[in-house]
């Protein structure tokens, strides 16, 4: 598994008129394939008077599975284009689908790139693109006399602490970027002078919005 990886945040939806063509961009973030046809089919359902759903998607961390569909657009004009947009901005798991109701004015080729790669950027962009980045889960059993010291000393490195619990000793949970694991044992080695315990916990893939850890 890669340390970290781009996708979207949540769901989502957006429209352009273009040349009296509405496109509306539909993203989604996926775990498998399965939910990409699930997601795929919902739209062509919520959307079957539509000229066309075009869509295009990409699971897999390194890109295992890209699929796209021209639905009807002239080969190379429309699924391709959206799967483009979800690889130049380098996200993973992911599937987007551009609905057109057709306006009655052509677009020509280039117009038809054009407008699916705006239709692709808007539904992304509204489901918000993050970095989903490996966290390990460490709990830090500390005496209270260390109390204040390690809180202050792991809010000035940055750290996340993501609850403390006051038992026989304090128990400190705090998320860590898994290649600083190492080098935050030992700095927690260091600000108590040993005397403490390291419990390692799950991993997993959290959300960061420009650097920032949100939980």
């Amino acid at each position: 598994m890669i340390a970290e990886y781009k996708t979207i945040k949540n769901d989502g939806e957006d429209e352009i008129m273009i040349e009296k063509s509405r496109f509306i961009g539909y993203a989604m973030p996926i775990e498998k394939e399965e939910d990409a046809l699930v997601f795929i089919k919902e739209i062509k359902t919520k959307h079957k008077d539509a000229t066309h759903n075009v869509h295009a998607y990409v699971v897999g961390y390194n890109n295992e599975i890209q699929r796209y569909n021209d639905d009807g657009e002239p080969s190379g004009t429309a699924g391709m284009p959206v799967l483009e947009v979800i690889k130049k901005e380098d996200l993973r798991n992911v599937v987007v689908v551009v609905t057109r109701y057709y306006g009655g004015i052509k677009l020509g080729a280039g117009g038809l790139v054009r407008a699916y790669t705006k239709g692709a950027k808007i539904g992304l962009e509204a489901g918000q693109m993050v970095t989903k980045r490996k966290y390990q889960l460490l709990e830090v059993k500390v005496d209270y006399t260390l109390l204040g010291k390690l809180q202050n000393e792991i809010l000035q490195k940055s750290f996340t602490i993501k609850d403390t619990i006051y038992e026989d000793a304090v128990n400190f949970l705090i998320y860590v970027k898994k290649e600083e694991v190492e080098n935050f044992k030992e700095l927690v080695v260091e600000w108590t002078n040993s005397r403490c315990q390291i419990i390692e916990g799950e991993v997993e893939y959290l959300t960061e919005i420009n650097g920032k850890l949100m939980l």
